[in-house]
């Protein structure tokens, strides 16, 4: 492998790991979930292109936020120990208008992706699809990033809405019944699910969003407050992940049986076990296991999602 290529390979692999990919894999998977799971329920055939549009567009979008919030977050990234190493405080890209500039285009292929699932489907459908990439975008680069997150300790909540694009992009693609209905509760369980997994994370690395002056609910807050806000926002998780088993179709029809109802219920009860568990010891090692959960348990309700749709 010559030098030149082993560089260009160097060079790809900084800027994948710019777009934060763990982030943007599970919101990936939750479009496809929902794309999937509406698919089983109305029995409508995905075109591959379509598959590829909607997939891709949620990708690059995820990718450009990601990318674009560690553009705005870099000089705080260069003090918390946690983000220090990430390419832009660290310097792997370097003028940081590089990785601006990557992704505003990564926004701009987003856009036109979403859009060109008009093509695919119908025009209605392309727009949606357009509109809710808008938002995630704006959501998450203007309002969480440049407004909330260094000024109010609930930033993340308002801030979180983004979170809710990808089911709603996944769904719309396939077609637009019961879009505010059980697309919104899948889009629901996204936002709702955001504040515990954040709330975690950042309770494990309290001191490092103390020491850049970052207001996030619990790092500011006292161990114990903190362990009930994490609490309070698991039991609120669980008790909404429960909805979509009342959901029905427009004809009357349940869109979620007895499958998604048990799996949802015994993930549901493992999270407020460990929820317990950080309230009775409000300590780095309970909140960071509780974290490790969250994303897993997320990809859980929407694997059942897809699976009881289609039984």
């Amino acid at each position: 492998m010559t030098l030149q290529k082993q560089k260009s390979e160097s060079r790809v692999a900084v800027y994948y790991e710019l777009t934060k990919p763990k982030i943007w894999y599970l919101l990936v998977f939750t479009a496809f979930g929902a794309a999937l799971t509406a698919s089983n329920i109305y029995n409508i055939e995905i075109l591959p292109a379509t598959w590829a549009l909607m997939l891709f567009s949620v990708a690059a979008g995820s990718a450009a936020a990601n990318t674009l919030t560690n553009y705005h977050d870099r000089d705080i990234d260069a003090v918390m120990e946690r983000t220090k190493g990430r390419p832009l405080p660290s310097k792997r890209i370097y003028p940081a208008v590089k990785a601006r500039n990557f992704g505003l285009v990564l926004a701009g292929i987003s856009l036109v992706l979403a859009f060109g699932i008009s093509f695919t489907t119908t025009l209605e459908q392309g727009t949606w699809a357009t509109v809710f990439i808008g938002f995630g975008l704006v959501n998450n680069i203007i309002v969480y990033s440049y407004i909330l997150k260094r000024n109010s300790r609930t930033n993340i909540i308002l801030g979180g809405l983004c979170g809710g694009s990808p089911p709603m992009i996944g769904w719309v693609a396939v077609g637009m019944s019961d879009l505010w209905t059980m697309g919104l509760a899948m889009a629901g369980l996204v936002f709702i699910w955001i504040p515990m997994h954040i709330w975690a994370l950042t309770l494990h690395f309290k001191d490092d969003y103390n020491k850049v002056n970052v207001p996030m609910l619990t790092a500011v807050q006292s161990e114990k407050t903190s362990a009930r806000a994490i609490a309070g926002s698991t039991v609120v998780m669980v008790l909404f992940s429960i909805a979509p088993f009342f959901l029905t179709t427009q004809n009357g029809d349940k869109m979620i049986g007895d499958v998604y109802l048990w799996t949802a219920i015994a993930s549901g009860a493992l999270m407020i076990g460990l929820s317990i568990w950080v309230i009775i010891k409000p300590m780095e090692k309970a909140a960071w296991t509780l974290f490790k959960f969250t994303s897993p348990y997320l990809a859980v309700l929407f694997i059942a999602l897809m699976v009881d749709s289609a039984l």
